[in-house]
C-alpha cells in the first residue's frame, strides 16, 4: 500500500530526503520536550494550581497525538527496512516488541490507565516523565546507547549478579560483626543491606558506620572491593560503545569506498553519504576525514606504471 509505506517513511528518522518526515519529526520531538518541562513545572503546587487546566489539555493533546503516532508506526512497521517485520501479523508484533515501541506505549499507558484505576498523582508523573525516552529515536548518540545495552545484555546481568553476591556477603558480614555492638541499626541482614550499597557505591554517607575493629577492616575491604566491581558495568558499556562507533565508521567507510570506487564524487552520491553520516551519528570533520583517507589511500594504491609493457603511466598520458 503506498499510504502506508509514505506513513513509515514520514516516521522514520532516518528517512531525511523527505522535508515533510524532517517537518513531522522536529514538531514530534518539541511535543516531547513541551511534556518533559510540563511534568516537572506539575510538581511545583502553586504553579499546578495556577494552570492545572492549561496542564490537562496540553496532557491530553500529547496522548491523542501520541496515540496516533503509535498505531501509525505499528501499522506501517510492515513496510520498514527490516525483514523481521515483513509479516502483516507477527511482523507487527515483532515490532510491538522492540525498544523503542515500548518506550512509545509506555508515553500513552499512563493516561489511559488513569482513566480506570486511581493511581498516587506522584506515581503517574513518574511515569509519564519516561515519555523522555522517546527522544532516542531521534538521537543517534542515545540510539547508540541502547544497542549498546541491549547487546552487551548478559555481560552486563553477569556483572549485576556478582554485584548482588557481593551486596549479600557484605550485609552478612556486617551484621554478623557489628549486630551485637548496634543492634538497632544490624538488626537483620537486609538492614543491613543500606550500609553495604552505600558502601558498595563508594558514597559513604556516613548515617551508619561501623564501631567495632573487625567491621571496620571488613568496611574498608569491602569499600576497595566495590571501587572494582562498580566500574565493571561501566567498562563494559564503555567497550561496547567504542565498538559500535568503529563499527558505525566501518559502515560510512564502506559505502565510501563504493561511492569512491570511480573517483568521481556526483551530486546524488554525496547526498547519500551526507544522509548517512546523519543516520550514522558521525560528525562532519570525522566524515570527512574518513573520505581524504579513502582517496589518498586510493591515489597511493593507483600503479604508477602500465602492467603490460612496465613504462610511466604518465608517459602513455603524454603520447
Amino acid at each position: 500500500m503506498k499510504l502506508r509505506k509514505r506513513t513509515a517513511e514520514l516516521l522514520e528518522f532516518g528517512y531525511q530526503r523527505d522535508s515533510l518526515s524532517r517537518i513531522l519529526n522536529l514538531l514530534l520531538i518539541s511535543l516531547i520536550s513541551l511534556n518533559v518541562i510540563a511534568i516537572i513545572l506539575e510538581s511545583v503546587d502553586w504553579i499546578f494550581v495556577r494552570f492545572e487546566s492549561v496542564f490537562w489539555y496540553i496532557e491530553v493533546f500529547s496522548v491523542v497525538i501520541f496515540t496516533i503516532e503509535y498505531l501509525a508506526r505499528v501499522w506501517s512497521s510492515v513496510d520498514l527496512k527490516a525483514r523481521s517485520f515483513s509479516s502483516p501479523v507477527t511482523g507487527r508484533i515483532r515490532y510491538m516488541l522492540t525498544p523503542l515501541a515500548l518506550v512509545d506505549l509506555i508515553a500513552i499507558l499512563p493516561f489511559y490507565l488513569s482513566l480506570y484505576v486511581s493511581i498516587d498523582l506522584r506515581f503517574l508523573r513518574g511515569l509519564r516523565l519516561l515519555r523522555l525516552f522517546k527522544l532516542t529515536r531521534y538521537s543517534p548518540a542515545l540510539g547508540a546507547l541502547l544497542d549498546v545495552i541491549q547487546k552487551e545484555a548478559e555481560a552486563i546481568m553477569a556483572a549485576l549478579v556478582v554485584l548482588l553476591i557481593l551486596l549479600v556477603i557484605s550485609a552478612t558480614g556486617i551484621y554478623i560483626l557489628e549486630n551485637e555492638l548496634q543492634p538497632e541499626t544490624f538488626g537483620s541482614i537486609p538492614g543491613s543491606m543500606w550500609w553495604s550499597i552505600v558502601t558498595l557505591t563508594t558514597v559513604g554517607y556516613g548515617d551508619v558506620v561501623p564501631l567495632t575493629t573487625m567491621g571496620k577492616l571488613f568496611g574498608g575491604l569491602i569499600g576497595l572491593l566495590g571501587i572494582g566491581m562498580i566500574a565493571l558495568p561501566a567498562a563494559i558499556l564503555a567497550s561496547g560503545f567504542a565498538e559500535n562507533v568503529r563499527t558505525r565508521k566501518q559502515t560510512y567507510n564502506t559505502h565510501a569506498r563504493r561511492v569512491l570506487k570511480d573517483g568521481v564524487i556526483d551530486e546524488r552520491e554525496r547526498w547519500e553519504l551526507e544522509e548517512l553520516r546523519k543516520e550514522l551519528g558521525l560528525d562532519s570533520e570525522e566524515a570527512l576525514h574518513l573520505l581524504h583517507s579513502i582517496m589518498e589511500h586510493g591515489k597511493r594504491a593507483a600503479p604508477q606504471s602500465c602492467p603490460h609493457c612496465g613504462e610511466s603511466l604518465a608517459d602513455h598520458d603524454d603520447q
